[in-house]
């Protein structure tokens, strides 16, 4: 079967050509301006020698381009690959090497360490996008505008739709990153999926402060857009102020984040900016505290927030709340339309309903990535008889709505007792002071692993570790109250947002100060 995922790009054109796509800043985007441009970057892409199925890597921030750029490549039948502009010259080079990478399209910005980068992998030709500088590298720079000098129209490739369509790198929390291929029928199940649930509207407007790098930004975001002819309003990077002056002046419906935007929205000042326009939030990333969603919904009264689940190796959404109605706080919903979840033990049982059993997050379904990019042995480990290890924890209950309790890497063990970090973060999320917070396992001598937290505080609260400890201690069993809490500014978070627990695991984090109990 033939099929390409830029088909949803030249469908909602032919619909609605002059409707605005994208909003970024003063800019104005319509469906036919980006169906237009990317025409002409897919024609400059085979015009470089770029052949079927080669692999572009695209470094860009939430900007057109970076949609010119995607579905560009889409249609001239090449793979995308993502990379993080954050990303150091070394990581990137990894990127670029591991993908096998002809081609890297990355910002003005950028073009030194992309030099740099370049330079250890070997023939990849560079592009930018943006004026060229006094002090900018040269010589080796090409312009993405000469990517696009073609003005003719460009028929989309006829990919099979189980070619790789997107290689996303994972997180790399443990180990090297590892591409994830995600192919044009996953992409576009899962972003209509997505949309029918959420009830997309033709007048709706999604923030897109996610980047689009990630999974949650590219396929719940930017395709799901696209797929049901809505409009973007675009954000390079989430920052209170710009992201409120959106909402307001583009008249946002839709709010997609990770809870730490959730959390930097309830505790910014909101006046003077009109935010009635926002009808539904959907969390994603990282389980988002039960507090935290009561209180945001209580401030942004009318909107409710649905919290979903998924990973890059599931092409973004696979659980999903609903509705206000048949949602369940603190539950990632239930599985999406042809997607199956399971949770097994240690020895690979199926376990039955009830809190008490708790297992592995297995998936099977038509979002389930190909596998990783030369990768046979990770990629055996990972899919077996149709079904993706999560590295996820969890329970079902009686009525088939699934709960994370935390990642199997995140367990913490102490005298032979499991403890969830989440678990214990949801009590500390409910001292009116605290803001974020994590909990870890630090080594311990005697118990293996004692229970520690790291806590930031709401703007204008003061409150002492040691009357943390205690409130914890009060409040569950004696085994899982963190035995030191420590108080800093602000919490170490990657690129969406999610709280890097691995950054407070290192060495130079177990120095900080905080009350021991």
């Amino acid at each position: 079967m033939s099929f390409n995922l830029a088909t949803m790009l030249r469908e909602s054109r032919r619909k609605v050509p002059r409707k605005p796509l994208v909003y970024f800043g003063d800019d104005v985007v319509s469906y036919e301006d980006v169906d237009s441009a990317s025409d002409r970057v897919a024609a400059g892409l085979i015009s470089a020698g770029m052949e079927r199925g080669a692999r572009i890597a695209v470094q860009l921030p939430n900007q057109p381009e970076f949609l010119f750029a995607y579905f560009g490549i889409l249609k001239a039948g090449l793979v995308m690959v993502p990379l993080n502009p954050l990303l150091h010259p070394a990581e990137v080079a990894y990127q670029l090497a591991d993908s096998d990478a002809s081609m890297l399209i990355t910002l003005r910005a950028l073009t030194n360490q992309a030099v740099e980068a370049v330079s250890t992998v070997g023939d990849v030709k560079i592009y930018a996008v943006g004026a060229a500088g006094s002090g900018d590298v040269t010589h080796e720079i090409r312009d993405f505008a000469d990517l696009m000098q073609s003005r003719a129209h460009t028929e989309i490739s006829a990919t099979s739709a189980d070619d790789t369509a997107v290689l996303l790198y994972t997180s790399g929390t443990t180990g090297k990153p590892k591409g994830a291929e995600l192919t044009h029928y996953q992409l576009y199940m899962n972003c209509t999926v997505t949309g029918e649930l959420l009830g997309y509207q033709p007048d709706d407007v999604s923030l897109a402060a996610l980047p689009m790098f990630h999974v949650f930004g590219l396929s719940s975001v930017l395709n799901t857009a696209v797929r049901f002819g809505t409009t973007l309003a675009l954000v390079p990077r989430f920052e209170i102020e710009p992201v409120l002056d959106t909402v307001a002046a583009r008249r946002v419906t839709i709010l997609p984040g990770v809870p730490t935007i959730f959390a930097g929205l309830l505790h910014a000042d909101t006046s003077g900016h009109d935010l009635s326009s926002l009808r539904v939030g959907v969390s994603g990333g990282a389980a988002i505290p039960g507090e935290l969603l009561r209180a945001f919904e209580e401030k942004f009264d009318g909107m409710v927030i649905l919290e979903g689940y998924g990973l890059s190796e599931s092409a973004s959404v696979a659980t999903f709340n609903v509705s206000a109605q048949a949602r369940k706080v603190r539950s990632i919903g239930k599985p999406i339309w042809g997607v199956e979840i399971r949770l097994v033990d240690d020895q690979g049982t199926v376990l039955e309903a009830g809190e008490e059993n708790i297992g592995e997050l297995q998936i099977s379904g038509h979002n389930i990535m190909k596998g990783y990019y030369n990768r046979p042995e990770a990629t055996a480990e990972a899919l077996r008889d149709g079904w993706f290890s999560t590295g996820d924890l969890g329970y079902r209950d009686e009525d088939d709505y699934y709960f994370i309790v935390d990642r199997k890497k995140d367990l913490v063990v102490r005298g032979g007792y499991n403890v969830y970090p989440r678990e214990v973060e949801e009590i500390l999320y409910t001292h009116p002071a605290v803001a974020e917070a994590a909990v870890i396992g630090e080594d311990h001598d005697r118990l293996g692993e004692e229970v520690v937290a790291v806590i930031s505080l709401k703007p204008g609260h003061t409150v002492e570790p040691e009357d943390l400890v205690t409130f914890a201690k009060e409040r569950m069993a004696a085994y899982k109250y963190p035995r030191r809490v420590t108080i800093i500014d602000t919490l170490p978070k990657g690129s969406t947002g999610k709280i890097l627990k691995k950054e407070l695991r290192a060495p130079s984090a177990r120095s900080m100060n905080g009350a021991n109990s």
